[in-house]
């Protein structure tokens, strides 16, 4: 009896064994499933970042492409923006307003295409890409004209933001008289937070040995300055950058023909359609229709048309959506539609 109660005991622990063993591997198991589930670590999101941000050659990056009133807009109901607002995504980093930045690498300095009122978050997002700095702030600025979403992003280089010291702002003369004669903007300027550099048409502006920027008119409204466009030079391409014109007929120049002599065109696209613009006099805010630029560029080849990258977008525009018809239409022709992040090498 006692050798059967001696049995039945090894026989349970081996049984307990079993189990525990069993019991054991699930929580191993569990315990993998839900390591591999957590967020990553801090150290793993900045390793990611950096690997994200190395960039090696000069180069071009899209900091925002919404048009000047940003998206969602004030006092907009319309389903564009509607549900944004629901949403509390007001500053959502995909509708950020219209801006570029140029990095050059080889001199480990980065320039601003437009001050906008995204400024901080566009400002931060191009010093990043400075790999031997830990500078906050460009070496410089570019403005195109006096239209809010163009320049007001000024005053965060103020006393009551940063009060930055001498940062070069690069404007044309109407558009310099304009800051120095008015305020807020002319403390900017007494304070010395900005030094502004008096820029011409068609006169070019060498940053470096291989890079340089030059300036042209464009036809705009133009009420308190003059408006124009960029060509921006790298050691190897070049680009177009214009973000505002009336209309491409209007300009002195064949906009076909501009566009052949560079690598990239970074193009006016505010408006899809005027089907858009249902409470307002269009002819107002006259701008290239989407597909009166997708008709005018038809001429151009395969190569050419991949050079065009939409940008401006009005808070309306479905090309902002890039699962919308309006979008696939657009690149299903070979054009580009412009994102945030995306980077153009020079």
């Amino acid at each position: 009896m006692h050798s059967n109660l001696t049995n039945n005991c090894n026989r349970l622990r081996q049984i307990r064994s079993k189990k525990m063993k069993k019991y054991s591997i699930l929580f191993l198991i569990v315990i993998m499933f839900s390591c591999s589930n957590k967020k990553p670590s801090i150290n793993t999101l900045e390793e990611q970042k950096t690997k994200e941000l190395n960039i090696n050659n000069t180069s071009i990056v899209i900091l925002g492409t919404i048009q000047d009133a940003g998206s969602p807009q004030i006092g907009c109901n319309k389903s564009c923006c509607i549900d944004l607002f629901k949403n509390n995504n007001n500053n959502n980093n995909n509708r950020q307003i219209i801006s570029l930045g140029l990095i050059d690498t080889p001199n480990n300095k980065t320039y601003l295409f437009e001050a906008t009122p995204d400024i901080a978050q566009q400002m931060k997002r191009l010093t990043s890409y400075e790999k031997l700095s830990n500078k906050e702030i460009a070496d410089g600025i570019f403005l195109t004209h006096a239209h809010i979403g163009h320049y007001t992003g000024l005053m965060f280089l103020g006393k009551e933001a940063m009060d930055a010291q001498n940062i070069p702002v690069h404007a044309m003369p109407k558009m310099k008289k304009f800051l120095i004669n008015n305020g807020p903007w002319n403390l900017l300027v007494e304070r010395k937070n900005i030094n502004i550099i008096e820029i011409e048409n068609e006169k070019s502006i060498q940053l470096s040995d291989k890079i340089k920027v030059i300036p042209f008119l464009v036809p705009h409204r133009d009420e308190y300055s003059e408006t124009v466009g960029y060509k921006i030079i790298g050691p190897n391409k070049s680009a177009l950058f214009i973000p505002d014109i009336d209309k491409w007929d209007k300009w002195d120049k064949v906009i076909l023909d501009e566009i052949k002599k560079v690598d990239y065109a970074f193009l006016d696209a505010t408006f899809y359609s005027g089907k858009e613009i249902n409470n307002r006099d269009i002819s107002q805010i006259p701008h290239p229709f989407i597909i009166e630029s997708l008709e005018s560029f038809k001429e151009l080849n395969q190569q050419e048309k991949n050079k065009v990258v939409f940008i401006h977008f009005n808070h309306t525009n479905p090309v902002i959506d890039p699962d919308s018809y309006e979008a696939k239409t657009v690149t299903g022709l070979g054009f580009k539609i412009g994102k945030i992040n995306d980077i153009f090498e020079l």
